[in-house]
């Protein structure tokens, strides 16, 4: 399979903070409409390989392509427009706003012809903040102050502030930490939903969760891939039970 063929291919990525290899030349690739899961001990380099695809760290050495767009050259607001969506641990939605002008000021500035002509590009946004909102589950809240949603809803919020976007890639920082059982399952069935046209990466700790996503786990530890395939064959790999266990 040539690199042509997948959405992101990270190739011999290494990065180093002080002679420290935070990762250490690192290789995986996603495909189309996959939803990968990378999992981990603490300090396994998980957040710094998103800080990577997203342009937030610069690579020491190594490649990143992105629909065959190499990203190590970019800047962070290059890579947002070629189509890489992040979401961080903590939710940066604007609190005062309702969910409505969340989901409104997160449509692209400026995107085709229609810029000029208000009337159209107003339609176009508003039929998309509506599509949005029923992915996320927040159709019922639009006029709500986003302050008063609940920690789940402001996460899913965020979510759908990317989705606007349209990213062809969604990076997904731990984003069921802090929900209910509830909330964690309506996440999920969120993920497996917005994967079907679109390649997502999870970072996650909590494997009940992982279970009910992933398409396939990379199991990150010290920097390097430990391991990588299928949810059961990863938990049933040695090397990977006794890197979880001797933590």
């Amino acid at each position: 399979m040539s690199n042509t063929d997948f959405v992101l291919a990270v190739e011999d990525l290494t990065v180093s903070f002080d002679g420290f290899k935070a990762v250490d030349n690192l290789t995986f690739y996603i495909d189309k409409n996959e939803l990968r899961v990378v999992i981990g001990p603490n300090g396994a380099g998980k957040t710094t390989v998103l800080d990577l695809i997203c342009g937030k760290t610069k690579s020491t050495s190594g490649s990143i392509k992105f629909m065959n767009k190499e990203l190590t050259k970019l800047s962070e607001h290059e890579i947002v427009r070629a189509g890489v969506g992040r979401k961080f641990q903590t939710p940066s939605i604007y609190e005062n706003l309702s969910v409505y002008q969340n989901l409104e000021v997160s449509y692209p500035k400026g995107r085709g012809v229609w810029g000029s002509l208000l009337f159209k590009r107003t339609e176009v946004v508003r039929s998309q903040v509506m599509k949005i909102a029923a992915e996320i589950m927040l159709s019922d809240f639009l006029e709500m102050e986003a302050a008063l949603l609940s920690h789940g809803q402001k996460q899913w919020l965020e979510i759908g502030m990317l989705l606007m976007q349209d990213p062809e890639l969604l990076m997904l920082d731990e984003p069921v930490a802090g929900m209910s059982a509830k909330e964690r399952d309506q996440t999920a069935d969120l993920l497996n939903r917005i994967c079907q046209n679109r390649a997502v990466i999870v970072i996650e700790h909590d494997m009940e969760f992982v279970k009910k996503i992933a398409h396939k786990v990379t199991v990150l530890h010290q920097g390097k891939i430990l391991a990588e395939g299928p949810m059961d064959k990863v938990q049933a790999d040695e090397k990977v039970i006794e890197v979880y266990l001797g933590h």
